[in-house]
This record gives structure tokens, C-alpha cells and sequence, in this order.
């Protein structure tokens, strides 16, 4: 099954992305397999992020909340919320690069 995670930062520690966007680059790596695509959303294109959008392959949501969990991100307690929602492609059988 195909699911979006949309998280949304704490704005109170939006300093500290940079510090830890290393480790969370490396850990996307290692899961993307699972995670398809995986970028921050912003208001504006230079403004700092105030989330992210994943699109995963995971066959539950719990298991999406289980694996987002230990990014670097939500350990060190930059994510305030989250949503799960199963994904419809509506282009079946198409390919994207993005």
C-alpha cells in the first residue's frame, strides 16, 4: 500500500534542522526503500521548513508511524504532529522522476 506522512515542525525549534539534517539525510537513505519520496514543506521557497511530506510503500500505517518514529527528526523532538493517509495513484502504471 502506498501512504503519505505529512509532519509538521515545531516552530519553537526550527533552529536546530540544520543541525540535525545530516543524521535525517543519512536515515531517508537507509529507508528508501520504504520512503519513495520525502521533501520539506515550506510557505516560501527560502523560508524555513514548517514540515514534510513522505510518500511510503509499508503495508499499515502503524507500520509507517513505527518507522517514521525513529528518524532523526522525531527523536530529537523537532515534529509537533503528524498525519497518515492511505494514496491513491491516479496514474497507475505511470513512472515519475522527480
Amino acid at each position: 500500500m502506498l501512504f503519505i506522512a505529512r509532519f509538521t515542525n515545531k516552530p519553537e525549534r526550527a533552529a536546530l534542522l540544520s543541525q540535525h539534517y545530516p543524521a535525517h539525510l543519512e536515515w531517508l537513505k537507509q529507508h528508501e526503500s520504504a520512503i519513495l519520496a520525502a521533501g520539506a514543506l515550506r510557505t516560501e521557497p527560502d523560508a524555513t521548513p514548517v514540515g514534510g511530506l513522505w510518500i511510503i510503500r509499508a503495508d499499515s500505517k502503524s507500520e509507517v508511524e513505527a518507522l517514521f518514529r525513529t528518524d532523526p527528526f522525531w527523536v530529537q523532538g523537532l515534529r509537533q504532529s503528524y498525519e497518515i493517509l492511505h494514496w491513491s495513484n491516479a496514474y497507475v502504471g505511470r513512472t515519475i522522476s522527480l
